[in-house]
């Protein structure tokens, strides 16, 4: 697989994002998502195709930019389809599967099947789980960074106390990344991109 260039996504961000606010939002946080990302494989040698990871942090979000109104605001209700617009934009354009399932893959720590049925979540029914190295070490390096109002990054044990209303096994799996990955290095990142660490 042919791995798009930083540029080449960002040309992306820039064609699809309806105006700068939503690029500036987006894009930065892709960006951070994957600076969080190359600190961790930098720090533990991970194992895994470092380019891929980078390319998927920086198209990760994009399905948001189809959740902004004409009016310029941001479709709060329906944000949860936010990675399977990404995954759908990604394919109609012409990009392999293996990068369309970033989109899809990353959000909170995997949406099953049975969490869409039992919740009446609106998405497809369908397993939405990161299942390469790549895709799991996306997902979680995204935990570490919000995009609300301001942008935030986050610690841990922040989104630990954030993800266990969506249940006791979400929270595990979420504490076994962490054990697996261990905490990125937030300090420097924060203050370089001035968010605060909560």
């Amino acid at each position: 697989m042919r791995i798009p260039s930083d540029l080449a996504i960002r040309s992306l961000h820039e064609r699809l994002a309806p105006n700068p606010t939503a690029l500036d939002l987006v894009h930065t946080h892709c960006v951070i998502v994957a600076e969080i990302a190359a600190q961790l494989i930098a720090r533990d040698r991970l194992d895994v195709d470092a380019d891929l990871v980078r390319a998927g942090c920086l198209v990760h979000d994009i399905g948001v930019y189809r959740l902004y109104r004409p009016d310029g605001s941001l479709d709060h209700a329906n944000y949860l389809q936010h990675g399977i617009l990404g995954h759908e934009l990604l394919r109609d354009l012409g990009f392999p599967e293996q990068l369309c399932r970033f989109c899809s893959c990353h959000t909170g720590v995997g949406i099953t099947r049975d969490d869409i049925l039992r919740q009446s979540l609106p998405l497809p029914p369908a397993d939405y789980i990161a299942q390469t190295a790549e895709e799991r070490l996306v997902m979680y390096a995204d935990k570490f960074h919000s995009k609300s109002t301001p942008p935030k990054f986050l610690t841990a044990a922040t989104y630990q106390s954030e993800v266990i209303r969506f249940g006791h096994d979400k929270a595990a799996t979420f504490a076994a990344m962490v054990t697996d990955y261990g905490e990125p290095d937030l300090e420097l990142l924060a203050a370089t991109h001035g968010h605060v660490l909560v």
